[in-house]
């Protein structure tokens, strides 16, 4: 990849570009590739270190990272012990850092590198961050370990304990002290904090305190020693340092060439985002070693607007937030070239890609759904329900749901009266289908033709049907539905049982719902929080398992592999292909699926949505989604990705809110977000679409290589 060059341009046009920028350069959809380096490093050899040092900080500029972090103590090794306190080397180490602030000249990148520092009379443990050559600042350690293996205190100052706000340093004036965050102002929402090594270990470490004062990025230099045991909890606390601060977080430790007088060291660098790992180094590696990650800079700032405790936060630690001083600076970054993603963003947001995750997540939401079914009926105290069963992937999924509610009550299958009805469109497949599946579950069973109420209100109306006339309008459509939704609500007054509806989340996002009918309207739904693909899922995953009995799992793998139809519009011939093919009106459910997640999860604009589908369904390398097996291996290309977006955008702000503001009670099953208007969705009716229509046109037709 080629090294991105020093940007002269005025500050003004940068920060403008890094708004807009080469559609297909990271930076340009706040992102930050960020870098941790672990060099090989020889106890007090300064010059080795600082050359191990900046042989990794080129890779990761050339790799495009803006920040590269490196161990505490890097420029000295952390083993020196009682060689800290020698004139020597705490010489060669300011000379060291002087080779390297040079070196960082040409750089459009921060560094942060580790050394120990005298300042009044007292050594300090230290993290120096140089860009382009200049030190921005410099942060002593505030909790120095003294337990164990560790003796830090016999060498070391706390940065508690100075007054000192400026030091002389490699000839340049530079802030010092631990309340500092570097703001990269020519990457928007790029802003640092950096703490060493047990900062991170105690009860509140001050990081804690920088993001509530606005860092979307902690750096941990550290040394760390290496025991049984210490690399997973290192794991659990950088992740969960970084969820509960809603940030990034980079941690790295000492490797290959520390002293083992009493110590090993393992190497380890980690970069986590809210708790998600991103990347991590291989351990006990002989040579230097680096790792990259794409930090998703916007998606941070999202969380912390979204969860107002955050800013509750901020104003109940004031006193702390105001100590931290703010250091602004530029790196010059160019973003008129390619700089594609190297972040894994899987194709399906809602369905993990590991088959162990995915069994968990299907086994979750399944016992959501029926726990909530089960608290329903016990609430009203009605121990019956009516379902639609049209042999389509919904009705299916919530008819499990229904007989495993039964189940847990200790009532008989008999219970859910189970009605299929069809209609002008109906196919011999589903129809069979749906006598099967209602078959396997043992419920009450109805086959009611809606054909001759259906012809009845055709012509109590006056439709051309009536007349003979081969007219299939939307009329024709929904009469058919409202004559099905009619039905299931008196045969729920008849048997003293409520409907349950089996509408999807992915219709409501879609609009792909007649509103008043079956797909719409219930008395509780149990689908409405479920997306289409997951719902996919969840049905194979019932198969799979072997949780019906007989020929069960082959009747659902059937219902899987139908094409999805409403079967309201007669087809050409019987036995034939469906008249009506839903994903040719609305776009295919797993990509509108993708575009629902980060539009409603995270509020992403669509030029942002359609860069992290490009990188989601990009073409991959054979056999690299082993997991998938079982999902068409579907490619899409730009222009495909920004067309289905441009259906998603129309119909979700546009057309059908006023569907989702009266949808009836259905539990929310994930993070993901639901449409309900009582819970993670409030939205007029009558809004406008031209603001996410706007920033879609800034997406490209073709993709770099066209």
């Amino acid at each position: 990849m080629p090294s991105r060059k020093f940007d002269t341009r005025s500050r003004a046009a940068r920060q403008a570009h890094t708004m807009t920028g080469n559609f297909f350069n990271l930076y340009s959809h706040r992102f930050a590739r960020v870098a941790v380096g672990v060099p090989r490093c020889k106890v007090a050899d300064p010059a080795f270190n600082a050359a191990q040092t900046m042989a990794l900080a080129r890779d990761a500029v050339a790799q495009g990272a803006a920040l590269v972090a490196f161990p505490e103590l890097g420029l000295s090794a952390y083993t020196c012990d009682d060689l800290f306190h020698q004139a020597a080397l705490l010489d060669g180490c300011e000379r060291a850092l002087a080779v390297i602030v040079e070196a960082s000249r040409d750089l459009p990148a921060a560094l942060v590198v580790g050394l120990p520092l005298r300042v009044n009379h007292a050594l300090f443990n230290c993290a120096v961050v140089v860009a382009q050559g200049r030190i921005l600042g410099v942060v002593p350690k505030t909790y120095l370990p003294n337990y164990g293996e560790f003796y830090e205190a016999r060498q070391f100052t706390s940065g508690d304990c100075t007054v000192a706000r400026h030091i002389d340093l490699a000839g340049q004036r530079a802030p010092f002290g631990a309340s500092m965050l570097f703001d990269v102002s020519d990457v928007p929402g790029l802003r640092f904090h950096v703490e060493i090594c047990e900062d991170v270990w105690v009860p509140i470490p001050p990081s804690c305190f920088a993001a509530l004062a606005g860092a979307t990025v902690l750096v941990n230099l550290s040394a760390s020693n290496i025991v049984v045991g210490k690399s997973g909890y290192r794991h659990q606390l950088v992740g969960q340092q970084s969820a509960r601060c809603l940030a990034a977080y980079l941690y790295t430790s000492a490797g290959r060439g520390e002293s083992s007088t009493d110590l090993a060291w393992d190497g380890q660098a980690i970069i986590y985002e809210n708790g998600e790992l991103l990347a991590e180094s291989e351990r006990f590696l002989d040579d230097s070693h680096l790792i990259v990650a794409d930090v998703d800079l916007e998606r941070l700032s999202h969380e912390r607007m979204r969860q107002t405790t955050f800013g509750q936060s901020v104003l109940r630690h004031q006193a702390e937030t105001e100590r931290f001083q703010v250091v602004s600076f530029e790196l010059g970054l160019a973003f008129d070239q390619a700089l594609p993603l190297q972040r894994e963003v899987e194709r399906f947001p809602y369905v993990p890609a590991d088959r162990r995750r995915r069994d968990q997540r299907c086994n979750e939401v399944y016992n959501i759904q029926v726990q909530a079914l089960v608290q329903r009926l016990s609430a009203i105290d009605m121990d019956k329900v009516v379902i639609g069963v049209s042999g389509g992937l919904d009705s299916t999924h919530a008819l499990l749901v229904c007989a495993k509610a039964m189940d847990r009550l200790g009532l008989p299958r008999s219970h859910i009266i189970a009605a299929t009805m069809p209609g002008f469109a109906t196919s011999g497949r589903t129809l069979q289908q749906a006598r099967a599946l209602m078959r396997l579950i043992g419920c009450t069973t109805l086959e009611i033709d809606i054909r001759p109420s259906c012809e009845q209100m055709l012509k109590d109306i006056g439709h051309p049907y009536a007349q003979g006339q081969d007219v299939y309008d939307i009329t024709f459509e929904n009469v058919q539905a409202g004559e099905r939704t009619s039905h299931l609500f008196r045969l729920a007054n008849f048997h003293n049982a409520i409907v349950i509806g089996t509408g999807d989340l992915s219709e409501l996002a879609l609009g792909w719902c007649t509103y008043g009918v079956g797909d719409h309207m219930s008395h509780y739904n149990v689908n409405a929080s479920v997306p289409k693909t997951l719902i996919a899922h969840l049905v194979r995953w019932v198969a799979e398992t072997g949780t019906v009995e007989g020929d069960g799992s082959q009747v659902l793998l059937d219902i899987l592999a139908t094409e999805i139809s409403p079967e309201l519009v007669p087809g050409k011939s019987d036995g034939g292909a469906p008249a009506q093919r839903t994903e040719q009106f609305i776009g295919p459910y797993e990509l509108q699926d993708f575009n629902l997640y980060y539009i409603l999860r995270y509020g992403f604009a669509p030029a942002k949505v359609a860069f992290l589908a490009l990188a989601a369904w990009q073409d991959r390398e054979k056999g690299e989604w082993p997991e998938e097996a079982h999902v068409a291996r579907n490619q899409y290309e730009l222009a495909a990705i920004k067309r289905n977006l441009g259906i998603f955008v129309h119909r979700f702000f546009k057309t059908s809110q006023f569907k989702r503001s009266c949808v009836p009670n259905a539990p929310k099953v994930g993070s993901g977000g639901s449409l309900s208007p009582r819970g993670d969705w409030r939205a007029p009716s009558d809004s406008e679409k031209a603001v996410w229509e706007a920033d879609l046109a800034n997406v490209p037709e073709t993709g770099p290589d066209a």
